[in-house]
């Protein structure tokens, strides 16, 4: 992996939006197990971005029952997928690494559409659903179902008015794994090949869990 691709791997928030965080990043310090934790044998196999591991959640709140709608229209109910493991990426159309994971997650739902396993992928930032739609088409995404949440209706950067969440923006791209009780059960911030043999590995943990 070159210097290059290491530095856009993770899309680093302006400072405007980094003050924004600082409620966030103090909820992870609560909530998210610490690395030692995360090396437990009885935990997830390894999983890392560039400059991040996947980090387990434990104590998470319900996801809110919030419908997020779709570029056709159509909301999205998080709550309506009991018995699959579930990928919820949140993305921007200004962040270069999002234009890198968005086509691998595409290619993973495509691969795995009928093992337990759902992939959505939600834009933050306030752009027109015509030019997400055209966002979408130049990077030839055909199997993603694509979420809209200007507003912060289900993930937050910082203190906001909207309902709880579970969902914090801590880096751009950043993807929160869903058990197939509805559990969210941990996040990866930052660029990952989704298709490799460590992401299968992890997705195979909670897909056993979801069936013993």
């Amino acid at each position: 992996m070159t210097r290059q691709h290491r530095e856009r791997s993770v899309v680093r928030l302006p400072m405007s939006r980094r003050a924004l965080l600082k409620g966030a990043l103090v909820t992870t310090v609560v909530s998210a197990i610490g690395p030692d934790a995360n090396a437990r044998s009885d935990g997830p196999p390894p999983l890392g971005s560039a400059r991040h591991q996947f980090t387990v959640i434990r104590g998470a709140r319900p996801i809110p029952p919030v419908p997020v709608p779709r570029l056709d229209g159509k909301p999205i109910d998080l709550t309506a997928f009991s018995g699959k493991v579930v990928l919820v990426n949140f993305w921007a159309t200004w962040c270069p690494a999002c234009k890198i994971e968005l086509p691998i997650l595409d290619r993973l739902q495509n691969i795995e559409t009928r093992a337990n396993l759902h992939v959505i992928a939600i834009v933050t930032d306030r752009v027109s659903r015509a030019d997400v739609a055209s966002f979408a088409r130049n990077l030839k995404l055909r199997h993603l179902e694509v979420g809209i949440d200007p507003g912060g209706l289900v993930a937050r950067a910082g203190e906001t008015t909207a309902p709880d969440t579970p969902f914090g923006l801590y880096a751009m791209p950043i993807t929160y794994v869903i058990g197939m009780t509805g559990q969210v059960e941990g996040y990866l911030a930052g660029e990952v090949d989704w298709t490799s043999d460590e992401a299968r590995r992890l997705l195979d943990y909670y897909r056993r869990r979801g069936s013993g």
